[in-house]
């Protein structure tokens, strides 16, 4: 019996060790594969978190982006971007005292009646097109991906003195538009702290497709430029100028700087 026993406690002894010698061989072939990939110049990784900053054609972004890797062609992304849009008519410009000794009030853009600011939310994938031929050399990949959007319309203040030299801040609205026309009676913008809480909020979709080319150091930091296109569809009229019609859609290119790590 306790032969027997004796038997038995090292054949489980002998599976274990064959175990713990299995995982470690696996271990060492998953890591023996990734230096040949990274050797051949794929991204290999666990997962990437990226920051950036963009350019638009018609205003400005920050973004944060995180991406688990799935093959060495794809990974999958989900990102959170702010930023304003503009419309190509604004002029900002600097109103100076009749005796050009010093500026009237804050810089104003004439016509215009509201701030557009958005925060959107995607989801996607990164693909890879070529990966870097050696350590220092660069990886190019598409990216696509949508998810919703959230825009903002904050009032845009201006200040308006009146015949008898007040001052007053207001918004636009039916009662104000003649002021609002008139450059005469406007001595500068309300300024950027005002507005905020009387906004209107509409959501929306978004839709984004680019091409990363990362030059970063290999497999450890992310530094990367971006180029793409970004389509946005808002539920409400989103009115940035006086003179201009509200807009449902906005298309806008872009050029981006991102940095992060890789793990």
């Amino acid at each position: 019996m306790v032969i027997l026993l004796c038997a038995g406690v090292a054949v489980v002894n002998a599976q274990a060790q064959k175990t713990k010698q299995q995982l470690k061989q696996e271990r060492r072939d998953r890591i023996n594969k990734q230096l040949k990939e990274e050797e051949e110049g794929a991204l290999v990784y666990s997962k990437q978190n990226a920051y950036g900053v963009k350019l638009n054609t018609d205003g400005w972004g920050v973004f944060y982006e995180h991406g688990k890797y799935k093959t060495i062609l794809k990974t999958n992304l989900w990102w959170i971007d702010a930023g304003e849009h503009k419309n190509h008519k604004e002029e900002k410009e600097a109103l100076i005292d009749p005796s050009g000794l010093y500026q009237l009030g804050n810089p104003v853009i004439y016509g215009k009646i509201n701030n557009f600011y958005n925060l959107k939310i995607g989801f996607g994938q990164q693909l890879l097109i070529g990966g870097k031929g050696n350590k220092n050399g660069v990886a190019v990949t598409a990216i696509y991906g949508g998810g919703i959007a959230i825009g903002y319309l904050k009032p845009y203040y201006i200040a308006v003195q009146d015949a008898n030299g007040n001052i007053t801040n207001i918004r636009y609205s039916a009662s104000t538009d003649s002021l609002y026309k008139d450059p005469s009676v406007i001595i500068g913008s309300g300024g950027f702290t005002r507005g905020w809480g009387q906004g209107t909020v509409a959501p929306g979709l978004h839709a984004r497709v680019a091409l990363r080319f990362d030059y970063g150091k290999y497999n450890q930091t992310l530094s990367a430029l971006e180029t793409g296109i970004n389509a946005e569809y808002y539920t409400k009229d989103m009115r940035i100028m006086l003179d201009i019609p509200a807009q449902h859609f906005f298309f806008n290119a872009y050029i981006a700087i991102a940095f992060g790590n890789r793990k």
